[in-house]
């Protein structure tokens, strides 16, 4: 790709990406991919066949055409489609189309003409209403290679001149050019399933819109999504407006479609999800804990074991008390958690009910992989960045004893209990088939780079 290509896109993201409303995702679609889409559609909907079958019905105010009558196609073979990207505009395709007509002779007797035709057509990408890819046909063309016909070689000259002339030129596009239209119509169908809202489980909904009109360079098209959560009352979460983007854009590799994640999205995400990360943590509830009573805390703090009953039952209430936030370096990924940690004595006996409150920032390394089609996190405790202690109803005392102690908590019981509200992962956005379980996952600053090879999609 041309040195310019690659310092606009780069200055394009940043530009936007600076901004409060700037893209969560952006996705570089490789021209395999929408090759491959296209044939689909054609194989699939069986499109040709189906417009030629419709064209070369008798209507009745159709004009007859000079040299053929009873018109009908009656072989059509696999077209063969050759697709390049137009900068600016959007796609460009050719199409070798061969296929025989078949009608009557003016001269008398059945007749047939092989005919192989070489369609051509600009689409236009733009973006409709409700930040959806959009495909428009710009122009529409055929030109006539060959044509064989059946009848005796003393009668060709003639024939032939008068069919090309009068009838093939008449009724070739009507035959062909609403094919276009119909391919760009599926296409299109797939990238409204691209926009569509998409569940999170029970916390919210997830998604994707384009924040700004498609670019289409020589090598790639570009999305820049916005990605628009909402928790499940409703509210939307915005991306952090102090969240830094990433600092350079990889190049895009050959033949793979790519898609580009901010930390600021993946931090979103996970506050849609936060409130599933509660856990209440009681002794005996998970194999690895330290004993959680009264005479632990009174072990660690000496000056709390005069105020505190022995061997007291005790819960710890886990709770996030902001966003979650994600940062991303090329080497490693940190979720932040920024949680309270609230101790009880859980017995009916005792009157003494919530004891203090801790403001605790947790460091998690974070692993990523795809896994039916959705981006998975798998959560580490990398560290403890902070304890502090907010409220107590039994007095002040130096909470730097517990670090130890709540790091062996969280890392056996509440980090596991996040995976496990993580496991349906991060879904992606749906693209023209794209199989993201093929994906290379790898790391930029601030964002997260998944590279989805052509062959696998």
């Amino acid at each position: 790709m041309p040195r310019i290509w690659c310092l606009l896109l780069l200055g394009g993201w940043l530009a936007v990406s600076q901004s409060a409303g700037g893209p969560g995702a952006i996705l570089r679609m490789d021209i395999g991919t929408i090759d491959r889409a296209v044939s689909t559609a054609l194989n699939e909907s069986n499109v040709l066949q189906k417009l030629v079958q419709e064209a070369t019905k008798k209507k009745s105010n159709m004009k007859p055409i000079k040299g053929i009558s009873r018109l009908k196609v009656t072989d059509l073979r696999p077209p063969e489609i050759s697709l390049t990207l137009s900068p600016g505009v959007g796609l460009f395709m050719a199409v070798l189309v061969r296929m025989t007509i078949a009608g009557r002779s003016f001269i008398g007797g059945n007749m047939e003409i092989k005919v192989a035709a070489n369609l051509t057509a600009s689409a236009r990408l733009a973006q409709d209403s409700q930040g959806c890819p959009w495909f428009s046909t710009k122009s529409c063309r055929i030109a006539l290679l060959s044509a064989k016909t059946n009848l005796p070689s003393n009668m060709l000259p003639q024939v032939v001149s008068k069919f090309l002339d009068s009838s093939l030129q008449k009724v070739l596009p009507s035959l062909l050019c609403p094919a276009v239209d119909a391919v760009l119509n599926l296409m299109n169908a797939k990238f409204t399933t691209m926009t569509s809202t998409i569940p999170l489980g029970t916390a919210g909904t997830l998604r994707y819109a384009l924040l700004n009109p498609p670019v289409t360079s020589e090598a790639f098209i570009q999305l820049d999504l916005r990605t628009i959560l909402h928790k499940k009352e409703g509210e939307e979460v915005d991306l952090p407006a102090d969240q830094p983007s990433p600092t350079s854009l990889p190049p895009k590799r050959e033949a793979a479609t790519q898609l580009i994640l901010s930390a600021g999205f993946l931090g979103a995400e996970l506050s849609v999800m936060q409130a599933s990360f509660s856990l209440n943590i009681s002794n005996n509830m998970i194999l690895g804990l330290p004993p959680l009573v009264t005479t632990t805390l009174g072990a660690l703090i000496p000056e709390l074991s005069m105020v505190l009953p022995p061997s007291q039952p005790l819960v710890i209430e886990m709770r996030e008390a902001n966003p979650p936030l994600v940062t991303i370096t090329p080497n490693k990924t940190i979720v932040h958690l920024f949680s309270t940690a609230e101790f009880w004595v859980s017995s009916p006996d005792s009157d003494l009910g919530s004891l203090f409150v801790l403001d605790v920032h947790s460091d998690l390394g974070a692993q990523f992989a795809v896994v039916e089609e959705r981006l998975q996190l798998s959560l580490a405790l990398d560290s403890l960045s902070q304890v502090a202690l907010v409220s107590s109803s039994i007095g002040t005392f130096d909470e730097l004893p517990l670090n130890r102690v709540l790091a062996d908590i969280i890392h056996v019981a509440y980090v596991p209990s996040i995976n496990r509200a993580l496991r349906g992962g991060v879904p992606l956005p749906p693209l023209l088939g794209t199989q993201y379980r093929w994906a290379e996952v790898s790391q930029l600053q601030n964002g997260l780079v998944l590279d989805v090879p052509v062959t696998e999609i």
